[in-house]
């Protein structure tokens, strides 16, 4: 039966792209917002959720990590996405005519060197496929969007240069969400990612990881946040490998327990190695 994937941004972007790669032949449903996101998996319009948490150039992405505390949501699973930026024209365009190029800040900061190289005026739009659907509509032979390929056939663009930003390993990881938990059999090679707040004591957040440094368990993320109306407390986020109902890991977990106020697994899922190609 086809599932019913949320994205936030419009057809085209590259969360999009990432739920064609993870979950292919499914109902992609495009979301203004990461609330909407969460809101339309919570209420059971769509079946999943495809968020974005990190990326290998730009760093995290804190309003998705804040939405995971404030929604019972859980990771279910786990993928990077490649991001190859593509310069787009209007058909028929060549690059040697493109004055002005059009995108999402990261972008045009991700492409510094190329733009830089061509000397062209840069212009900060709030997406990468709102650029390419704008110069669709505006039909202005001497600009150009950075957006990815999908964008080009969706929006019957021209892809002017491929692959034109300034890290080659420029990756997005992203977390499937889903309304319950589906944690794998224990034998699969397995991530958990935490939610916990630390007590107000001397060393606590030390403590809480000692745990996973005596039993040998590989720390593969830590990620604070401050708390909602809590001056100057934070939460952290943690990502392990490892299945909580492995003997070393619960091990690992009962000691954490000691140290904090609160801890939730926000989820078991399958382990994908980043994409390095």
């Amino acid at each position: 039966m086809q599932k019913t994937i949320a994205f936030q941004g419009i057809h085209g972007a590259y969360s999009e792209q990432a739920c064609r790669e993870k979950l292919p032949g499914q109902r992609y449903i495009p979301c203004k917002s990461f609330e909407e996101l969460f809101q339309q998996v919570e209420s059971g319009q769509v079946d999943l959720g495809m968020l974005p948490v990190e990326n290998s150039v730009a760093g995290s992405v804190s309003d998705s990590y804040d939405l995971l505390a404030r929604h019972r949501l859980f990771i279910i699973g786990e993928h990077y996405q490649r991001v190859r930026h593509c310069l787009l024209g209007l058909p028929g365009s060549r690059i040697e005519e493109i004055r002005s190029v059009h995108s999402h800040p990261q972008a045009l900061a991700q492409c510094h060197h190329f733009i830089k190289k061509h000397g062209w005026e840069k212009q900060a739009v709030y997406d990468t496929a709102g650029a390419a659907a704008d110069l669709a509509q505006r039909k202005q032979p001497h600009e150009a969007a950075l957006a990815s390929a999908l964008c080009a056939e969706l929006y019957h663009l021209d892809i002017l240069g491929q692959d034109i930003q300034d890290s080659r390993h420029n990756t997005t990881r992203f977390l499937v969400i889903a309304r319950e938990s589906d944690h794998p059999p224990v034998e699969v090679a397995c991530k958990t990612s935490l939610l916990f707040e630390v007590r107000n004591i001397p060393a606590a957040l030390y403590k809480c990881l000692g745990g996973f440094a005596t039993n040998g368990i590989n720390l593969t993320r830590l990620e604070s946040r401050p708390l909602p109306g809590r001056h100057w407390s934070y939460q952290f986020y943690l990502d392990f490998e490892g299945h909580p109902e492995d003997a070393a890991c619960e091990l690992a977990l009962e000691e954490i327990s000691f140290f904090t106020d609160s801890l939730k697994i926000l989820g078991c899922y399958p382990q994908t190695p980043p994409t390095m190609d």
